[in-house]
């Protein structure tokens, strides 16, 4: 406040020495010239000015935490978190978090270098007359002279912490640019390596559930021709994850004839002619649903991939890469389809060969 500081310390009691006169013309027309300068508290008190250094200053260091606190909300907040917010309600707590420390950021880069222009940067007034587009030797010159000038005026190489600051504000801002890349799509991880049957032991096997009537399934329940959908034992509609779990452990129940199984690997891994395999296509993983009984030819209704589940579900047609994974089943001492183990290859598109 004015009543703290010395008299001798206000702009009034300044001279414009660096400003003009209004020029007084009778011509209303006539270039009335620029308005006396008026030195600010800042000039003429290096107390206030370092003051206004150190609110420059703190600005950039706030700036720098908020980027910091980006990237963190990234690790801390997982993404389906709900929380509420007033006045917004109910929103995504790693949108609100994402969004507040990066505006915050933004914000005190831009509030600390106005701030810093008005107080610490020269404002002398300095009229610049018009000039052709194509500058002269001298008017380069002058324009570098005048760069070199505006330079030491702002106080950039002699004010340390400003510059430091300044420079790590600008320099982390980038990085939340950089974090924003992880928005391009989930990280798969090792979670489509396997699904959910990988549980299944031996010791301790996963029963067959089937998917229309919800009970566990028998040999002989499922007739020579037929094609029945399953689902890992435990796994049921209301469960959270059910989709995503589904997307991965579905099977196709399929019952052939033990001397109509071409693929001895393929008999091994089934039940006196029941064979389980995946229902994910292995082209872009759409849901297999029809099954032709005389030629055990099973079709992908999205690009018409076709599988001879009698020849291990070998691809005969279509774009699919691979041929569809099996399950290994047996039987318990109730004599109920089980698994004891997961698929031997990732099920779904081939991903995995693109490493």
């Amino acid at each position: 406040m004015s009543h703290d500081i010395p008299e001798e310390k206000l702009p009034e009691a300044h001279d414009a020495s660096h400003g003009h006169e209004v020029a007084e013309h009778g011509d209303p027309f006539a270039d009335p010239g620029l308005p006396a300068h008026e030195p600010r508290r800042t000039d003429i008190d290096e107390r206030a000015a370092k003051r206004a250094e150190r609110q420059v200053s703190l600005m950039f260091i706030v700036s720098m935490l908020a980027t910091i606190g980006f990237i963190a909300s990234y690790v801390i907040f997982p993404i389906d978190k709900i929380i509420y917010v007033f006045p917004l309600g109910h929103i995504s707590a790693l949108n609100f978090a994402l969004g507040l420390t990066l505006g915050v950021a933004l914000f005190c880069i831009g509030a600390g270098a106005v701030h810093w222009a008005r107080t610490l940067m020269s404002d002398v007034e300095m009229p610049a007359e018009r000039h052709a587009i194509e500058a002269d030797d001298e008017v380069r010159n002058d324009v570098i002279e005048q760069f070199k000038t505006g330079a030491a005026e702002s106080g950039f190489g002699r004010r340390k912490m400003l510059r430091n600051t300044l420079i790590g504000s600008m320099a982390l801002v980038p990085l939340s640019g950089v974090v924003l890349l992880r928005d391009l799509g989930p990280l798969p991880e090792k979670k489509l390596a396997s699904t959910n049957w990988r549980e299944a032991t031996t010791a301790k096997p996963i029963q067959l559930i089937n998917m229309n009537t919800n009970q566990p399934m028998k040999a002989e329940d499922i007739a020579v021709g037929s094609l029945t959908f399953a689902k890992p034992e435990g796994l049921e509609e209301s469960d959270e994850d059910f989709q995503q779990r589904i997307a991965k452990d579905a099977l196709m129940i399929v019952r052939i004839a033990p001397e109509d199984i071409k693929d001895a690997k393929s008999r091994d891994l089934g039940f006196e002619g029941v064979l389980a395999y995946s229902k994910i296509c292995t082209h872009v993983g759409c849901p297999i649903s029809l099954y032709e009984q005389q030629t055990h030819h099973a079709l992908c209704p999205c690009h018409q991939s076709t599988f001879d589940l009698a020849d291990g579900a070998r691809v005969i047609f279509g774009p699919a890469g691979h041929p569809l994974p099996q399950l290994k089943i047996t039987t318990d001492e109730k004599g109920f389809l089980v698994a004891t183990g997961d698929f031997a290859e990732p099920v779904g598109p081939s991903f995995w060969e693109r490493s």
